[in-house]
């Protein structure tokens, strides 16, 4: 098993499901770190494991789970984020400010469904990953990956068709 080779290419992967999970991008950079180390810390045992990139997206899942959790108990402060300020370094053409409000009314649909929901659509939207490698992630079977991935795409479809409603 080679480091660099087999599990530094998952970093990506796991950055986006973590971020998903999460909602913010330190954290999320923290579980990747976190991730990697823990797997380096399991080197040794990784050769047993049969799907390496599925069991470094379940501990990185984990690790995001938990780390929410702690997050959501503490105080959330309602200072403007450095992200959520427009970037003077872009044009402020209309094609590009409707491309950026588009970009960020869908990940504000995304962001507010249900942390599976999240998940599930990142990993296969996004990701491109199989059922069945969405359901060795999360643990779940392929039915119950596809139901809720039906549930997400409803979800989202019904909240572009209210917004779009509003403009009709």
């Amino acid at each position: 098993m080679n480091f660099k080779h087999d599990i530094l290419p998952l970093k990506n992967i796991i950055f986006r499901t973590a971020l998903r999970i999460i909602l913010n991008r330190e954290e999320a950079e923290d579980i990747v770190q976190d991730t990697l180390m823990k797997l380096w810390e399991r080197r040794d045992e990784l050769e047993k494991v049969e799907n390496l990139e599925a069991f470094a997206l379940t501990m990185a899942r984990n690790l995001a789970i938990d780390r929410k959790e702690k997050m959501d108990n503490q105080h959330v402060s309602l200072e403007e984020e450095e992200h959520d300020r427009p970037d003077d370094r872009q044009g402020n053409t209309d094609s590009g400010l409707m491309r950026q409000e588009t970009r960020s009314f869908i990940n504000d649909i995304i962001n507010a469904l249900p942390e599976k929901q999240r998940t599930i659509l990142q990993l296969r939207d996004i990701e491109g990953k199989t059922y069945k490698e969405i359901a060795e992630v999360l643990s779940i079977s392929e039915s119950d990956v596809k139901v809720t991935l039906f549930r997400a795409r409803n979800e989202m479809k019904e909240k572009i068709l209210q917004k779009k409603s509003l403009f009709l």
